[in-house]
């Protein structure tokens, strides 16, 4: 019985009728569809770069050449960006920072400050911001004067060895150190002087107050002019260097000196004085 063959063999072409098929090359629908995959895919990567490359709150649609929006799109997201005036959080508040007058401070000498921590009085405001910014008040000059501090009442600026420090009163002579002609500032009519009774003044050299004559310099000037500022405590006042605007006179050990303004009570209650009736 004769074979039965799907198509003749190829081992015998001519002798059956079946000639190969010249008119393409093997495997050529192969190629296409693989061509076909691989321009799909460029194709897809295009666009998909495309759409990145766009703004972030826009996405254009191709059809109608419009810009849609976020939540037209529904396919891009946007997150706040933070607040620059956030505040800071509770643990800040209640954790870990000592305020400024959690500790005494300490003097040239290393002792520890005298200045107490009496209750504030009943004019005094709460929270008593940076001195100057109410109206300056004015301090009579030509006048003579006596200077005593806010938390300690009792005691004066007086003269001792040159140098002026906070001390109560102790006789005729105390009293004679203890008591400035108040004049208008050797630097600026507008702030004050201290003169004293055998022609010196009171200025700062070194960042400490002291009796000194003046030797007709524009530094002696300047450092023996202060200007008063508003202290927190009625009637007082504190008293500005002319020359180192942001530094006050104020009492540390019972010593006058010269110090950057600190933004608490103690250094407030320090830098407060009273300028009261000349005690001689």
């Amino acid at each position: 019985m004769p074979r039965e063959k799907s198509r003749p063999p190829q081992e015998e072409p001519w002798e059956n009728g079946w000639a190969p098929d010249t008119s393409r090359a093997p495997g050529t629908r192969r190629l296409w569809l693989a061509g076909a995959l691989a321009v799909a895919t460029v194709a897809a990567c295009v666009t998909a770069i495309a759409l990145n490359d766009e703004p972030a709150g826009e996405a254009t649609d191709t059809r109608g050449g419009k810009s849609l929006s976020d939540d037209e799109t529904g396919g891009l997201i946007s997150f706040p960006s933070p607040s620059a005036d956030a505040s800071p959080s509770e643990s800040d508040e209640k954790g870990g920072m000592r305020p400024e007058n959690a500790s005494p401070s300490v003097g040239e000498t290393g002792e520890r400050s005298a200045s107490p921590r009496p209750q504030r009085s009943p004019s005094a405001h709460a929270s008593a911001s940076a001195p100057g910014r109410k109206p300056t008040p004015s301090v009579p000059a030509s006048t003579d004067r006596s200077v005593s501090s806010v938390n300690y009442p009792d005691r004066y600026w007086h003269i001792g060895g040159g140098l002026v420090r906070l001390d109560p009163v102790r006789g005729s002579e105390s009293r004679q150190d203890s008591t400035f002609t108040v004049v208008k500032g050797l630097a600026d009519s507008a702030c004050y002087s201290f003169a004293t009774a055998d022609g010196t003044y009171l200025r700062h050299r070194d960042f400490v107050l002291r009796s000194e004559r003046s030797d007709g310099s524009s530094l002696f000037r300047q450092d023996a002019t202060f200007c008063a500022r508003s202290s927190p405590y009625s009637g007082a006042v504190m008293l500005e260097s002319v020359n180192y605007p942001g530094r006050f006179l104020r009492h540390q050990n019972f010593r006058i000196r010269l110090d950057a303004y600190q933004n608490s009570d103690l250094f407030r209650m320090d830098a407060s004085f009273f300028l009261v009736a000349g005690l001689d």
